[in-house]
């Protein structure tokens, strides 16, 4: 799904985004409802970038990027966590671009997103290139999402990866 998002662009610098796990559902200016696997995911576009809402037997589980004021932990390289019966990981990685890769590489990402029936991508008034854009799959029992996040003032690209699966038991050695 590909939506123009009707708002100012606020989370302006890659360095300004936050991540944190656990937070209350924030205003959304575009939202997706998926169900994999008998998982509730919804994928939402915040003013300042995104939020990710799964729920499923294992218990709830939420993850906000974005620029947000208060107590919020700066965007880590890497996270793994237990969340309820869920185990959390999380990777972020930032790319510095020339003007014509990261034209030609927003374009890709935003194609890949738009056509695809878990994805959703936003634009942000000004730039055909400041977008925020979630992708998200089911894949051998783990929900798996990838986001995007595109400041071409500063020609950066923020992409991130999640996983979270069903906690597995620590193996029980006898003997």
């Amino acid at each position: 799904m590909f939506t123009t998002l009707n708002t100012s662009y606020t989370d302006t610098r890659a360095a300004d985004l936050a991540w944190a796990l656990g937070r209350e559902p924030l205003p959304a200016l575009a939202t997706l409802d998926l169900e994999l696997a008998g998982a509730k995911i919804q994928l939402r576009l915040l003013g300042a970038s995104h939020q990710v809402l799964l729920e499923g037997e294992q218990g709830d589980c939420s993850e906000t990027v974005a620029c947000l004021s208060g107590s919020s932990t700066p965007l880590p390289l890497g996270v793994a966590k237990r969340v309820d019966d869920w185990e959390y990981e999380f990777a972020a990685r930032v790319e510095k671009l020339s003007p014509g890769s990261f034209a030609g590489r927003a374009q890709e990402l935003l194609a890949l997103v738009s056509d695809h029936p878990h994805g959703l991508a936003g634009v942000f008034p000004g730039s055909p290139h400041a977008f925020t854009a979630l992708l998200a799959q089911w894949h051998e029992g783990q929900v798996h999402w990838r986001t995007w996040h595109a400041y071409p003032q500063e020609g950066q690209l923020v992409s991130t990866r999640t996983r979270v699966g069903v906690r597995r038991s620590a193996p029980v050695c006898t003997g």
